[in-house]
């Protein structure tokens, strides 16, 4: 046998003596009765019988092993010094060897008969049943063989049809980006020309022109709003949606929210009301931006579900590092059934005011998809015919932002051998960046923590720059860059505006030579202040290469009455002459041409010493893929979006492109020299 019988099995077969011999005659196995009465020292049978019986015994064990079972054996062991007649019955085992059951004999010896005999067909039947168990252990290790190739086999499928699907991604990414482009270049058009005509650029307009004018308008604001939360939505999906993490301050975000939905406040008996944070609400640091859209399509959709009352929007602190933002409104509710499915796509709930009111059916599903990137999840509760409630928790400090060592409290002292470099910010972790950004590269950080520190700063040095956060002081600090621009003794010092909400427009108001929106990127940052060092002088002629009649006639536009000038080029071959025979000073290349690529054109210029300098921006209405946007960054001084197209963008980045065309060589030694006295 393989392996010894189990014990408790076998002594409640037997109530007698029971042993495994092997090959050799020597004990293998005996039940605890027979090593008890045997001893512990006797190895063979034959060392446990009575003088003159271990012949006999060795003639039992032979017959066992040869399968003579049908007689019944007696023969005299010593058992715990006695000797004791037993009667064995013998079968036949693995290897062999032989199983023996032996009792000691009694009167009635027909009974012990029979009893061996029981036992001897338990036994028989036990092994029959060992036989049959591993009979289908065999088969069952066959099948999980051929269960184990045919799950390989079905991953061999599934890594193929994952390959397929990843493919099927990319394929779908491209096409929504190309027909997003090719939808985008007539809406921009149609923005931009009814822009230009609400604006009365050429001449005034009557009530009922401006009127059809004023719904194209509208139109086209649907299908750009389309495009874009399709565009959002494929990004999400693909993995593509960067985040942009900064500290802000929930108020400054309710501010520019009501600011920028109050012209979606068309009934007079619904009102939008922000609530002022409490004072438990802390500063934020995630993405503003994505927080902002969330909040922005929350309020629009219950603008557009709420006949009457208000749509109110709320944020509180809810423990644990994080926030809870609402947005409720008094409209016409969603059935319970239908309140996850708004957050499906391009769905939709059917009642008489979503008949009425237009809209992607995307606004809900990208806001959850944006609210998962910050942390969050929102959540609806409704009630139809008294309102809705969307909510959402996000943590006040994103996930992902790195901590960094706080700048030194105390006042620098100011190298003589740097230029200075004023800078207003609150956030000692940004003052932090900004003092790395400039550490190697001729400029020194002279921090300020507000206003009336700044002004102490100008009051006993000259800088070179002043980088100005408007969101430190509110108004306060829209003051202070009119002031600085204002006063003769400052109005030269060049202003950038650095803030986390898109502004710019009150910023050139007032003054500011440059803008940016946080988080500050060090590239920019250095070339803007290396161009104000080296003094570079205005741009005269700009070269616009375009197949877009259109698209031509609006830069020109923008342009009008400034201090540039503007060449035309239907093509990319007419706009590569052009640029060798009337050497611009700036380039603007539509990325997508009929006849040659952006690329080609790029090369061309950059092949030819004539144009080899030229600053190129390049414009356009495609969303860039990764690689096209490496190459660019590469090869062109800015890149400049055709549906944020403005008067003062297109400058912007003009004034950019000449940045990147000024050698950045000494201009930190020149403005050290220059602009870095104390006075």
């Amino acid at each position: 046998m393989t392996a010894p019988p189990n014990p408790d099995l076998v002594a409640s077969l037997s109530c007698e003596l029971i042993v495994e011999v092997g090959a050799d005659g020597v004990i293998t196995w005996a039940d605890a009765r027979t090593r008890r009465q045997l001893g512990e020292g006797v190895a063979t049978l034959a060392a446990a019988a009575a003088p003159g019986s271990a012949e006999k015994v060795d003639r039992l064990v032979a017959a066992a092993r040869q399968g003579a079972t049908t007689e019944l054996w007696e023969t005299v062991l010593v058992l715990e010094g006695t000797p004791v007649p037993v009667a064995f019955r013998g079968a036949p085992s693995e290897g062999g060897g032989a199983v023996l059951v032996g009792s000691l004999v009694p009167r009635d010896y027909g009974a012990l008969v029979a009893r061996m005999g029981d036992t001897m067909s338990e036994l028989s039947a036990l092994h029959r049943e060992t036989e049959r168990q591993q009979r289908e252990l065999r088969q069952l290790n066959r099948d999980l063989d051929e269960s184990g190739r045919g799950l390989k086999a079905l991953y061999s499928e599934l890594d193929v049809q994952a390959d397929a699907l990843r493919n099927a991604s990319e394929v779908k990414s491209r096409f929504i980006a190309n027909v997003s482009h090719e939808l985008r270049t007539p809406i921009n058009s149609i923005l931009g020309l009814t822009q230009l005509l609400l604006a009365h650029t050429d001449g005034p307009l009557n009530r009922e022109q401006e009127r059809q004018v004023g719904f194209i308008r509208k139109s086209a604001d649907v299908l750009a709003e389309l495009v874009g939360d399709v565009l959002d939505l494929s990004k999400i999906e693909a993995g593509k949606s960067a985040l942009r993490l900064a500290p802000f301050d929930v108020e400054s975000t309710f501010g520019a929210l009501r600011g920028m939905l109050r012209p979606l406040l068309t009934n007079d008996q619904v009102s939008l009301v922000f609530e002022a944070a409490g004072p438990d609400v802390p500063t934020l640091e995630t993405d503003e931006g994505k927080l902002s859209q969330i909040l922005r399509n929350l309020v629009s959709n219950a603008l557009k579900f709420t006949e009457r009352g208000e749509v109110r929007v709320s944020v509180r602190a809810a423990g644990e590092g994080a926030v809870t933002f609402a947005v409720a409104d008094t409209g016409v509710g969603i059935p319970p059934r239908d309140l996850e499915r708004v957050f499906e796509e391009f769905t939709q709930i059917d009642n008489p005011v979503q008949r009425r009111v237009k809209g992607t059916g995307l606004g809900l599903s990208v806001s959850q998809r944006l609210a998962a990137l910050l942390g969050g999840r929102i959540t609806a509760a409704s009630e139809v015919g008294r309102g809705s409630v969307f909510t959402f928790t996000i943590p006040a400090t994103h996930p992902d932002v790195a901590t960094f060592s706080a700048l030194s409290e105390q006042a620098l002292v100011v190298d003589p051998a740097r230029a200075p470099v004023l800078v207003v910010e609150d956030d000692a972790q940004t003052l932090f960046l900004y003092e790395k950004y400039l550490a190697d590269s001729g400029f020194q950080v002279v921090p300020a923590r507000g206003i009336d520190e700044a002004r102490r700063v100008l009051a006993r040095l000259r800088p070179a720059a002043v980088v100005l956060d408007v969101m430190l002081d509110g108004e306060t600090s829209w003051g202070f860059l009119a002031e600085l621009k204002a006063s003769p003794e400052t109005r030269d010092i060049p202003a950038l505006v650095v803030t986390v909400m898109d502004r710019e427009h009150k910023a050139r108001a007032l003054g500011a030579d440059e803008f940016f929106v946080k988080p500050m990127q060090r590239d920019w940052l250095l070339k803007k202040l290396q161009s104000f060092a080296a003094g570079r002088g205005p741009v005269e002629r700009v070269l616009v290469i375009d197949d877009d009649e259109v698209a031509r006639y609006l830069v020109r536009r923008l342009l009008a009455d400034t201090r540039y000038s503007v060449l035309e080029a239907a093509d990319g071959r007419e706009g590569v002459r052009m640029a060798r025979e009337e050497h611009p000073d700036v380039i603007v290349l539509d990325f997508v041409l009929p006849s040659m690529t952006a690329f080609e054109v790029i090369d061309d210029l950059k092949c030819d010493p004539r144009t080899r300098a030229i600053p190129v921006i390049v414009s356009t209405s495609k969303t860039l893929e990764e690689g096209e946007r490496e190459r660019l960054a590469a090869d062109t001084a800015a890149i400049l979006s055709k549906a944020q197209l403005s008067r003062e963008l297109a400058i912007s980045r003009i004034r950019e492109a000449l940045d990147k065309a000024v050698p950045g060589s000494r201009a930190a030694a020149a403005a050290a020299a220059g602009g870095g006295r104390a006075r």
